[in-house]
Parts: structure tokens; C-alpha cells; sequence
């Protein structure tokens, strides 16, 4: 459905700026267009795309998807009876494969701005009022105006103190997407959803890789018990890890990387040939010049908006990684159409409790929902279902038996308050429950639903069962 289209207004060419193409930023202009708006996109970069489709998301996918084809072929066929030769990595033709992938996406993007009649401006964005965006391309200057503008300018890799990026020696994830040769020894400093994931890249083409986390676990945030179980698993494909250190500088010197970490007071060095690091994002305003038309930023340099994502200034929006709340892709799309849609007046609404969250190693862990720990700390009185994947027929008949479905429940009603998976293709699985938490199910009504057989999805019929102790398969 679409909405009329604005009243002309000759004092505004555009309905909407959108300053960013990423997930969040060119969703949004797509729906604002869908929606009957005159959209303009101010991006930076020459494609399309942002962060997640050329140096983040799609690229990370890509190689984590080659290297687990690498890694069978080394060591996982042989159980389903599949005998191979000498297997040779060929690095650059992965790479190709992977810049292929970003490619055909970012043009896509392209093409759909063309098919919605978004008009594309190059260059850097700088907002000098409320209805007025600067944009600097070299030496050109182009002012534009709009009624509305809308930031969704995203996030960049935050730099430690000691460890400043160099592009070769210490790198960000956006370098480590682009190694044209695999590091001996690669030190990954963060045991996030990033470290863990290029990580596992790595190591299995063949680094040996050791990661440091300064929390006393890996994923944090995420189901304890189940990240302990994937640091198990990653540990038997050869990762090692270091908790509860942090890294307190470097020096890059004989074609290598020595580092001083600190675990519990005590210091030490270790060598290698790359750090990674992977310590998190932060918000990126860098010269957008919101700051100096009096757009409000908290103290932790995110913009502060209401719950139509509109700042303090009127007539500026902002969205995504900017904002408050999980820097996830998907987060920035859904807020993107919800922002757009609260401006034409209709009922534009993220719910937050059912944002998925996924660390893309193998196997992948999922959640969605709370962890057992935050049902903890709000006093919320629950009941926990769970089942392993040993004991699902489809997972025995692909040999991916690691891992399992966690379902917590509310003990009163049996609605579901969170999700957790660890597993084969639990990116995918995670949408049953983020859509039974959408529709505010209850675990009786995954388990009362039929799930077809042999499939990775009867683990959370099971699951569901668990919750009211009546599992069928264990």
C-alpha cells in the first residue's frame, strides 16, 4: 500500500535526505520512496551498501561459507563415506568469490534506488541546518534541502589506546576480510560475534588463532551456558582462548606483532604475526555536523531520539547504529521502515524483545529473547525446555550433533520470553521463535505445532515440550 504523495512543497526538493546507504539507510529510503516521498541518499563510499554489504555482513558471510566447504573437504567428508585427494586452498579465488558476492549485492542496491526513483548523491554529508545537507565531493559542494532528514550513518571499529591501526600488522575487520595470505599467527582481541566469527576464518584456512576476551566468557550478553559449549567446540577445531585479559599495547617488529596482555594483574607477552581487533563499534557522526545544529547525543556518543526516532532538532531523524540499542543489520532495517512510516502517519513499530542476535561460527549460535540471567535480574519466575540436537534424527543424518534449543517461558502464562540455539543453520531456526515472540506465543503453541519430519526444527517442537516436561524423543 502507498500513501498519496506529498503536497509540493517548492521551498524543499525532497521529502527525505537519508544520509547513509547502509541496511538501515537505503531500506529506508526504499520504503519513504514506496510510500509516495521524494528521497534523496547521501553515501559517502562509491557503492552502495554501507558497512554491512561491503565490509562487514555479506563479505564475512561469504568467506565463513567457503572456509567451512575448505574445512570439510579437509576433515569432514570422510565420515559420510566421501574420500578426497590432496586438498589446496586457493586464497585468491576465495577472495574473488567473496568481492563477487559484495559486488552483484551493492549493484542490486543500485538498481532498486533506479526502479524507485532515489536519487544517488556521492559524497560526505554534513547537515547546517534542519532542512539542509551539505555535501562535499572533492572540491564540489552541493547544498541540498528537505523537509525531513534522517541519519543513518551506522558505526566504525573502535581503535584500543596502544593498538592503533596500522592496516597490515594491526588491523580491523575490515582488513582482516582482505589478507592475500594466511597469518601464521593471528591474535584476535575480542571474543564477540566479530572475533569469533574471522576467527574461525582464519583458523580454519589454517592460522593458528588465539583469541582474548576481557569478560570472564565469550559472546557476552548471550546464553552462558551454550557460549561455554560453542568455546568448547571451537576449541576442539584448534581456536584458543584467553579470558579475562586485555591488551595494553603493541609493537610491530620483525615482520611480526609482539603484544603485552594483562590477565588478573599479571602481565605478559605474546607473539604473532596479525592482531585483530575486535573489541566492538561505535557510533559513527564523525563531521556530520549534527553536534553543531544542536542534534543531542548521549555519553556514549549515540544520538538520542524519541520513540519515533526523531532528535530534539525537528525535522531530524536517526536511526540504526547511531541510536541506542544493539548494532545489528537487521535492528537498522526494521527502524528504517518504522521511522519512514511514522512520518507519513501510519503505525510504523520495531519490537525489540524479538530482535534476533547471531554469531555466525560453525556450529552458529542463536538467541532471540532473554538469556536466563536477565529473566534472573528482573525477578521474572520461569521454566526452562531444552533439547539436544544428538537426539534429533536430522542432525545425526548430517553429522551436525553439537549444541541444542534452549526455550525459557514464563512460569505463570507460557508465553516464550526468549530463544537460544546452538547448532547447524541456527541463523535460520531463530526465525520460528522470533516470529512466535512477534505473535506473543506460548510454548504449548510451538510444541502443539506440527513440525515436518526429519527436520532441525522438530529440536524445538522438543524444546517447547521440555518446558512442560513431556519431551517425546529423550
Amino acid at each position: 500500500m502507498t500513501s498519496q504523495h506529498p503536497t509540493p512543497d517548492t521551498q524543499h526538493p525532497f521529502d527525505l535526505i537519508v544520509i547513509g546507504s547502509g541496511p538501515g539507510g537505503y531500506i529506508a529510503a526504499i520504503r519513504a520512496a514506496q510510500l509516495g516521498m521524494r528521497v534523496a541518499c547521501v553515501e559517502k563510499d562509491k557503492t552502495l551498501g554501507g558497512t554491512c554489504l561491503n565490509v562487514g555482513c555479506i563479505p564475512s558471510k561469504a568467506l565463513l561459507d567457503s572456509s567451512e566447504r575448505y574445512y570439510a573437504a579437509r576433515a569432514g567428508l570422510a565420515a559420510h563415506g566421501i574420500k578426497v585427494g590432496s586438498v589446496e586452498l586457493d586464497l585468491a579465488a576465495m577472495l574473488a568469490r567473496k568481492d563477487k558476492v559484495v559486488k552483484t549485492l551493492t549493484q542490486g542496491v543500485t538498481g532498486l534506488f533506479k526502479k524507485h526513483k532515489i536519487e544517488r548523491i556521492v559524497g560526505t554529508g554534513r547537515l547546517t541546518a534542519a532542512d539542509t545537507v551539505e555535501v562535499l565531493n572533492g572540491s564540489e559542494v552541493r547544498p541540498i534541502t528537505a523537509r525531513r532528514i534522517l541519519i543513518a550513518t551506522g558505526s566504525a571499529p573502535i581503535e584500543l589506546p596502544g593498538l592503533p591501526f596500522d592496516g597490515t600488522r594491526i588491523v580491523s575487520s575490515t582488513e582482516a576480510l582482505t589478507f592475500t595470505a594466511v597469518p601464521e599467527r593471528l591474535l584476535v582481541i575480542g571474543g564477540g560475534a566479530i572475533g569469533l566469527e574471522l576467527g574461525s576464518v582464519w583458523n580454519r584456512l589454517g592460522s593458528r588463532v588465539h583469541i582474548v576476551e576481557f569478560m570472564d566468557r565469550i559472546v557476552p550478553g548471550m546464553d552462558r551456558k551454550m557460549g561455554q559449549q560453542l568455546q568448547k567446540v571451537l576449541e576442539k577445531q584448534g581456536v584458543t582462548f584467553q579470558l579475562q585479559t586485555s591488551a595494553q599495547g603493541a609493537v610491530v617488529e620483525n615482520g611480526g606483532v609482539r603484544v603485552t596482555l594483562e590477565s588478573q594483574g599479571k602481565a605478559s607477552e605474546t607473539q604473532c604475526d596479525v592482531v585483530l581487533v575486535a573489541v566492538g563499534r561505535r557510533p559513527f557522526a564523525d563531521g556530520l555536523g549534527a553536534r553543531e545544529i544542536g542534534v543531542a547525543f548521549d555519553d556514549r556518543g549515540r544520538i538520542t531520539v524519541d520513540g519515533q526516532y526523531a532528535t530534539n532538532v525537528p525535522g531530524v531523524y536517526a536511526i540504526g547504529d547511531v541510536i541506542a540499542g544493539a548494532m545489528l543489520a537487521h535492528k537498522a532495517e526494521e527502524e528504517g521502515v518504522a521511522a519512514v512510516e511514522l512520518m507519513a502517519g501510519q503505525a510504523g513499530h520495531v519490537n525489540y524483545d524479538a530482535v534476533p542476535n547471531i554469531v555466525y561460527t560453525w556450529p552458529e549460535f542463536a538467541s532471540v529473547g532473554m538469556s536466563e540471567e536477565q529473566a534472573q535480574s528482573q525477578e521474572i519466575q520461569f521454566r526452562v525446555g531444552s533439547f539436544p540436537f544428538i537426539a534429533n534424527g536430522r542432525a545425526r543424518c548430517m553429522n551436525e550433533i553439537e549444541g541444542g534449543v534452549k526455550i525459557l517461558a514464563d512460569a505463570k502464562s507460557d508465553r516464550i520470553l526468549g530463544v537460544h540455539i546452538l547448532g547447524a543453520n541456527a541463523s535460520d531456526l531463530i526465525a520460528e521463535a522470533a516470529l512466535a515472540m512477534e505473535f506473543g506465543a506460548s510454548a504449548e503453541d510451538i510444541a502443539r505445532s506440527v513440525h515436518a519430519h526429519p527436520t532441525l526444527p522438530e529440536a524445538m517442537k522438543e524444546a517447547a515440550l521440555a518446558v512442560a516436561q513431556r519431551t517425546l524423543n529423550i
